[in-house]
């Protein structure tokens, strides 16, 4: 099968946020980070720290891609103020689930998550993280990066709440590269 050329964005501070950054580019070209089966599985190992790939269906993958652009819509600062019923609804349901259950290793130091229904319990983690961070006093502070190619959204954890850009050394830096070009253009 093949490898997913696109690399997940680990930006966000939140794991719902990180998981609607796995559709990018939404103004311009979108870029699926979630092309196939495996990618999913691929982002909850990332994401969650675990030991291998979950195994995902064409069915998940659909479930999943549902559950991120509600996510999207409803954390999104433009959005957020007319929730979609649907929406509420889809992550409530996806929250109801059960997710992955914490199993201590043998020496007492580590922790391995664990599920008979992994992408299931992964949607599951995703949704509560999103209920907790939209009930929460950080959703103020969730925002869409300023770059002009990209959509990805952050928590804001700068002291005075105004940061511009997902990532300084990737965003950020690209911007000043386009505003040192257009100073000094020919």
């Amino acid at each position: 099968m093949p490898q997913n050329k696109f690399e997940f964005r680990f930006r966000g501070g939140r794991l719902c946020l990180d998981f609607a950054a796995t559709l990018g580019g939404r103004y311009r070209e979108p870029v699926e980070r979630l092309a196939a089966p495996a990618d999913l599985g691929r982002w909850f190992r990332l994401a969650l720290s675990l030991s291998a790939d979950v195994p995902a269906q064409e069915s998940g993958l659909d479930d999943a891609r549902e559950l991120r652009e509600a996510l999207y819509r409803l954390v999104h600062p433009g959005t957020r103020g007319g929730p979609a019923r649907a929406d509420v609804e889809l992550v409530n349901a996806w929250a109801g689930r059960p997710d992955f259950a914490p199993e201590l290793s043998a020496d007492a130091r580590s922790v391995t998550l664990r599920s008979a229904r992994t992408v299931e319990a992964g949607l599951a983690t995703v949704a509560r993280d999103a209920i907790d961070l939209l009930t929460g006093p950080w959703l103020e502070r969730v925002r869409e990066c300023a770059f002009s190619d990209c959509s990805l959204l952050f928590v804001d954890t700068s002291r005075p709440g105004q940061r511009q850009w997902c990532d300084m050394k990737a965003c950020g830096n690209r911007h000043k590269v386009r505003q040192y070009r257009k100073a000094h253009a020919g």
